[in-house]
């Protein structure tokens, strides 16, 4: 009966009610007495249209937060429960028509201020949820600012190695070739003092190296005209033909009047 209004449970020694039972938002009018229910749906403040409840001889302690939407609630009895001290001073006695309106709105004011704590509650822990959040993204960036920081002093001071390495590599070269230098003066210093100084040599021109290979052929040719004219090989074609050539040079050369003056003083000393 989804809108029914008026809705009797009295006496069933109902334990609970099930969440569903909140749905029936069309009541006006419910009666739970002397039951042995020890609590109500949290959702139970659904129940808008609720205008007459009667909770007698219960065993509630409290009341769902939600309780305090029943705007519309006018009486309420909630006589022999186990109630907490500060809900059962709300809810007096209701021993007559005028206290259980009282009860209700009493009740009501209660709850909604239990309500507005709650709601304050949750808005400090919801603050300090964001506090602690932007307090943790600050020590993040804090940190990663840190750690970009140590990358980049690391990163300065791998560079300053280098280069103090670098320069002390470089020290030693020039430190090196300094001692080198100097010990290269010093071998050649007692040399040039117990020597002579000697001429300047010169390089061999290409016309030395010409008149050179031209002695050695000549030498070659008078070794081996030699060879022709005092060995056993003057019989040899080849050195016949060495031969022939050799007198007819030489008769040429006798036909030459200045060579042959040459020849007679040679030839006379």
């Amino acid at each position: 009966l989804p809108k029914a209004t008026v809705l009797d449970l009295s006496c069933n020694n109902l334990i609970s009610l099930p969440s569903d039972f909140c749905s029936l938002m069309h009541l006006v009018k419910l009666d739970l007495s002397k039951n042995r229910l020890q609590q109500l749906p949290l959702d139970f403040g659904r129940l808008v249209n609720l205008q007459h409840l009667d909770l007698l001889n219960n065993r509630l302690v409290t009341l769902p937060v939600s309780f305090a939407q029943l705007k519309n609630l006018k009486w309420l009895d909630l006589k022999d429960n186990p109630l907490d001290p500060v809900l059962a001073k709300a809810a007096g006695d209701c021993l007559d028509e005028q206290q259980c309106k009282q009860a209700a709105v009493k009740v009501l004011q209660h709850m909604k201020a239990i309500q507005s704590e709650q709601d304050r509650q949750r808005q400090r822990k919801l603050q300090a949820e964001r506090e602690m959040e932007k307090k943790r993204e600050a020590e993040q960036r804090a940190k990663e600012a840190q750690e970009r920081e140590v990358r980049k002093r690391e990163k300065a001071e791998e560079k300053e190695r280098r280069r103090r390495a670098y320069d002390a590599q470089k020290a030693a070269k020039q430190e090196m070739e300094k001692k080198t230098k100097k010990e290269t003066v010093q071998t050649r210093k007692p040399a040039s003092s117990a020597r002579p100084p000697q001429p300047p040599r010169h390089k061999p021109s290409w016309s030395r190296s010409v008149l050179r290979v031209l002695l050695f052929v000549l030498l070659g040719l008078l070794c081996a005209l030699a060879a022709c004219k005092l060995t056993e090989l003057q019989r040899h074609p080849l050195c016949i033909s060495v031969n022939a050539l050799y007198e007819d040079v030489v008769a040429a050369l006798q036909s030459h009047k200045t060579l042959q003056n040459v020849l007679q003083q040679n030839s006379q000393q």
